[in-house]
């Protein structure tokens, strides 16, 4: 399984940093998705990258370690799951996410690798760190 985390000091306090983060469709659009649709427990994303759309089928899941968690249901990934933390630290808050995916290659194939989605989902992560500062 590949794996990519990213952190960030956020001058806000925890409960801020979450309440901003439960703003599920602004947060996830944040990262730069071409498309989202929240409805319930469910949310749908389409993004470009490279010459390939990924269009993925989010579920919000419960995790205990976790402030926001969610698993793919359908989409390009054989499995394929987001967890984002967040810790009080002195002056705010340290939001850590990874996420952690295998690749289908049947689907994939020589299009997408797994640096390609790394890169990506990097930007996509930090773009989320970038919209949480501005607004908290």
């Amino acid at each position: 399984m590949n794996s990519v985390t990213l952190s960030r000091t956020i001058d806000a306090p925890p409960t801020v940093v979450r309440e901003s983060m439960s703003e599920l469709e602004q947060f996830m659009r944040a990262s730069g998705f071409d498309e989202v649709h929240v409805d319930g427990e469910t949310v749908r994303v389409a993004n470009e990258v490279g010459i390939a759309t990924i269009e993925l089928t989010l579920t919000l899941v419960d995790r205990p370690d976790a402030d926001l968690a969610y698993e793919q249901r359908d989409g390009i990934f054989e499995e394929m799951r987001t967890a984002y933390t967040v810790t009080p630290i002195p002056n705010g808050s340290e939001v850590v996410a990874t996420t952690e995916f295998a690749l289908d290659i049947a689907i994939v194939g020589d299009v997408l690798d797994s640096t390609v989605i790394k890169r990506q989902r990097r930007q996509e992560l930090a773009a989320q760190f970038d919209w949480l500062e501005e607004i908290v």
